[in-house]
């Protein structure tokens, strides 16, 4: 159709009449066509994509829903790149007089041995799709994956890259994942083990804890992060050197390490402030007298 089309403006033209070198002229400004329509196809499916993607995150209830709508942006936006560059080179190639059907059955069958020899790929992909279906993980979620722990930075369906607290980057194969934990999803909990003498008071330790996190909370900036008083769940284990009380903060997601830090500076005041002690490990060292450990048959050595 387009052919025709082009054919026709050339004979109004009146050139019609030199066929020898129009054809190659008029394949030539065909194929020039095409990626020209190719390139400007692509250019109008992303603004689409992103004119949705502000509709959508303009609906969203809250910044979890619209960091989903962000990772989905992306993905829509690389699948339509791709539809857009195979589209239009097939259409370059049967332009140029290179019959695509055999180039289809050749790519059906190398696919079918591809696919045998790289499940692993399709694995990713089918596993990536099915993780952007579901939501669980989003692009700016801190997640545990295959064994890494990071900040999501990019989410295709083929890999995952992570940055670590140390800024390394880690790039996980969707299908290398197992189990998501995803540490970002609406709140999460600050929990700590406070380690304290035997000595001491576990309902005087457990006020004073209450009280700091009590302190804590009423802070402007810790006001919107810590969600609820502190839960102290009790008497959590006898150690060595001390006695373990485990609590937790609930607070906004991807601050309870923040919170955390915040909580133990202040209790370690707290505590020196009301002279509860901090234990460390202690080791008690008995020494008999020199007689008591030599053998029966050999007398003592005299003293100086």
């Amino acid at each position: 159709m387009l052919n025709s089309f082009l054919q026709s403006i050339w004979s109004d033209l009146g050139l019609g009449q030199t066929a020898g070198w129009t054809k190659p002229v008029m394949s030539g400004v065909t194929v020039l066509l095409i990626i020209f329509l190719a390139f400007l196809s692509a250019v109008l499916v992303r603004r689409f994509i992103v004119a949705s993607h502000q509709r959508l995150a303009a609906r969203a209830e809250g910044p979890e829903e619209r960091k989903r709508i962000e990772t989905l942006e992306r993905v829509f936006r690389y699948i339509a790149s791709v539809v857009v560059t195979v589209v239009g080179f097939m259409l370059v190639l049967s332009e140029l007089g290179i019959s695509i059907a055999p180039i289809l059955a050749t790519a059906g069958v190398a696919g079918l041995a591809v696919g045998f020899g790289a499940q692993s790929l399709v694995k990713d992909y089918f596993t990536g799709f099915v993780m952007l279906i579901e939501n669980q993980i989003r692009v700016g979620d801190v997640v545990e994956v295959a064994g890494k722990v990071g900040a999501v930075e990019e989410l295709t369906l083929r890999y995952v890259r992570l940055r670590d607290y140390e800024g390394s980057v880690h790039y996980v194969p969707n299908g290398a994942i197992v189990t998501v934990t995803n540490r970002s999803r609406l709140f999460a909990f600050a929990v700590m083990d406070i380690g304290v003498a035997y000595k001491e008071d576990i309902e005087r330790v457990g006020q004073v804890m209450k009280d700091t996190a009590t302190e804590l909370r009423a802070e402007p900036d810790w006001a919107d992060k810590i969600l609820d008083d502190l839960d102290i769940a009790g008497v959590d284990q006898w150690a060595d050197s001390a006695v373990v009380i485990k609590c937790r903060l609930k607070t906004i997601a991807q601050e309870q390490w923040a919170v955390r830090r915040a909580f133990l500076g202040r209790l370690k005041k707290a505590f020196d402030r009301e002279g509860i002690e901090i234990p460390f490990p202690h080791r008690t060292v008995y020494t008999l007298p020199a007689h008591d450990n030599l053998p029966a048959d050999k007398p003592a050595l005299p003293s100086d």
